[in-house]
């Protein structure tokens, strides 16, 4: 039986990160861009070394495809997204694309032919860093994209998704044929950097995850009045930003109310005029909440609603907005699934241990299609989306070679 190789799991991270739009600093690359399509280009290159026959639907996703002895049988589907968030790691994601691009290169060299096709995925825009959304190729291929989501979810430059699309080369009105039907799909194997210090820290060489947390994405605007910062009465003020801050403070203690690991983030804040002397006539803040209970979740976006009414209650010069960007529940991964995984570790004298991903995932979204299972490998001081990012090769490997040894067995079940 041929095992996977670390040389060429790391030859392929090193050159994907190469392809970046910011020189020095991380990896950023951001769906639909030069870089992106350069990394498309190398993936499909591999892909097709491996003996795989290559397309690309119809949002962007590069899906190389093994045969099965039963074409009409469900597929076994591996792999994770290319994108990056601004200036982040080279293995987020990326990880999961070359551990699936190990595997078929695995499976080439054996000559195996599985039952059940096989597909090897490499997905865009997960992050959502260049638009907004996120988790978008797996939301297409189960069906559910938002309602005119390609024309106004748009970047920081103003372009929407759908023009980037068509630069691109893709036809954005043909989106929806991205969606697979449903059994098209049997399981969904997704490996990725833990981005958390548990395993690192135990010592431990892969994570078998069990559930996905859920989480909201949101976007608030509070509008308000433009006064001169000194000679304004705080009692006079309609103040955008002030409302604002109020409703982080409030959402994030009803975070820590909640006892169960809840988590509230707000990363991305716009003031508007911007400058330090005059009131703030408008602010959009961004939030990111995540639990395992969706019941959580939604007490920590109402305590912020609630936050803002009052401010607005008491100033009939405010007045607020909240969209909702993005919505997943939380997901079991499939009890069956996990204990392979953990009988192939062991076979192959990898240690494991059972754990929660508190980062969402195209798996997560992937659950409402078919069954889903994910590895996780140990990421450095649990640092992630930032440029330390890192995880050892031989780390990679070990991941590698029980997403291998998983897909061999599955692929292998008539």
């Amino acid at each position: 039986m041929f095992q996977t190789k670390v040389e060429r799991i790391q030859r392929d991270i090193e050159t994907l990160a190469r392809y970046s739009s910011v020189e020095g600093i991380g990896c950023t690359r951001y769906t639909y861009t030069k870089e992106y399509a350069q990394a498309r280009d190398y993936v499909v290159s591999e892909m097709k070394a491996a003996g795989l026959t290559v397309r690309e639907d119809a949002v962007g996703t590069i899906v190389g495809r093994l045969e099965g002895k039963n074409p009409d049988a469900p597929v076994l589907m591996t792999g994770s997204h290319l994108d990056t968030v601004k200036t982040g790691g080279r293995f987020d994601g990326i990880a999961g694309v070359c551990a699936a691009l190990e595997t078929a290169r695995v499976l080439h060299e054996e000559g195996f032919v599985p039952e059940c096709p096989v597909e090897f995925v490499a997905m865009p825009e997960e992050e959502g860093a260049r638009f907004g959304g996120g988790l978008f190729a797996s939301r297409a291929m189960c069906g559910k994209l938002y309602e005119n989501e390609l024309e106004t979810y748009k970047d920081a430059d103003g372009v929407s998704m759908a023009k980037a699309m068509k630069a691109y080369g893709l036809d954005p009105s043909r989106a929806g044929e991205a969606e697979r039907k449903p059994g098209e799909v049997g399981t969904f194997l997704e490996l990725h950097i833990e981005q958390g210090p548990v395993l690192e820290n135990e010592k431990i060489q892969v994570g078998v995850v069990e559930a996905i947390v859920g989480l909201k994405c949101m976007i608030v605007t509070v509008r308000g009045r433009s006064d001169h910062a000194g000679s304004t009465p705080m009692n006079m003020r309609a103040d955008a930003m002030l409302a604002s801050a109020k409703a982080m403070v409030a959402g994030t203690q009803r975070a820590l109310d909640q006892k169960d690991g809840t988590v509230v983030t707000f990363g991305r804040l716009e003031i508007k005029p911007g400058a330090f002397n005059i009131v703030a006539n408008e602010t959009d803040f961004y939030i990111d909440c995540r639990s395992r209970s969706m019941e959580s979740v939604d007490a920590v976006l109402e305590e912020i609603e609630a936050s803002l009414k009052k401010s607005a209650e008491e100033n009939p010069g405010l007045s607020y907005h909240i969209e909702e960007k993005l919505r997943a529940y939380p997901v079991l991964m499939k009890p069956s699934v996990q204990e392979l995984l953990e009988k192939k570790a062991e076979e192959a004298g990898i240690s494991t241990r059972r754990i929660l991903s508190g980062a969402g995932h195209d798996a997560m979204i992937m659950g409402s299609l078919c069954d889903v299972a994910m590895v996780f490998v140990p990421s450095k001081d649990g640092r992630s989306h930032v440029p330390e990012e890192w995880t050892d090769y031989e780390d990679l490997r070990n991941g590698a070679e029980v997403l291998c040894r998983c897909v061999r067995e599955l692929a292998s079940c008539k």
